[in-house]
């Protein structure tokens, strides 16, 4: 039996030092695309001998440049990875073994772990021990929740699950997540601003210090070592600025 096409999609912006090694591990899809946010490094550059095809869109959010896209891709089955993920030989094996018998199967999706890497150090807990997202899919079947941050696929049918896992290295330098986690929290403010009510103490105070016990001790992040602990703090830290982004939002401050 023949092998489904599948077109991969790559969100980019200024990606250069993840451009290259991205595109290589997807260079097995029939269609390669990249998705540039008006990059201002040399990510279009380095990716031009690696894509089928270059879509350049102001950056919204997360969830709205990947719906703009996934309708542009060329094949019904999509592959959808971000700039700081791999798909691993192992993966890529499984993922084409599945196409040849694809058409034969009711799922209109696949969920996939990740292994996360975050400052030069394997994730074991912190919080993202069982961490997945779907990333093959059905793009008539298939979209993003239209929220800002962490939006899934919502499919319109069963989803299945693929055993090898996607690689995600989610660290550049500590400077670069601080600025990261100020801008999602900007984002989140908007997804917030109509399920919170007025912001208190316990927004302020005990959910920051909720997210760092739960990240620390609930979900074992002290076995992480130092990592495990800068990951609890960094995300109690992202807590607070969500709330005061918030805050600021309502006041047409931010």
């Amino acid at each position: 039996m023949s092998k489904v096409s599948l077109s991969a999609i790559v969100p980019a912006y200024n990606e250069a030092h993840n451009i290259i090694e991205v595109l290589k591990s997807v260079d097995f899809c029939d269609e390669v695309i990249l998705v540039d946010s008006n990059s201002t490094d040399n990510t279009i550059e380095l990716a031009q001998p690696y894509i089928t095809k270059l879509l350049t869109r102001e950056y919204v959010h997360s969830a709205s440049q990947k719906n703009w896209a996934i309708p542009q891709a060329k094949h019904e089955w999509i592959l959808l990875v971000d700039a700081d993920e791999r798909v691993t030989p192992a993966l890529r094996e499984e993922i084409l073994k599945l196409l040849k018998d694809i058409d034969n199967r009711e799922e209109v999706g696949y969920w996939m772990k990740r292994r996360n890497f975050f400052m030069g150090k394997q994730v074991r807990y912190s919080g993202w021990k069982n961490d997945r997202v779907i990333r093959l899919f059905k793009k008539s079947k298939c979209k993003y929740v239209d929220k800002h941050v962490h939006s899934e696929i919502e499919a319109d049918g069963k989803v299945g699950w693929l055993e090898n896992k996607l690689l995600h290295y989610k660290y550049i330098s500590i400077d670069h997540h601080v600025d990261k986690l100020q801008r999602y929290a900007g984002l989140q403010a908007r997804d917030f601003d109509k399920k919170v009510g007025k912001i208190t103490v316990f927004h302020m105070v005990i959910k920051p210090m909720w997210g760092f016990i739960k990240h620390y001790i609930v979900q074992l992040g002290f076995l992480d070592g130092f990592v495990g602990f800068a990951i609890a703090y960094l995300r109690s830290y992202g807590i607070f600025m969500r709330y005061v982004k918030l805050w600021l939002y309502r006041r047409g401050l931010d």
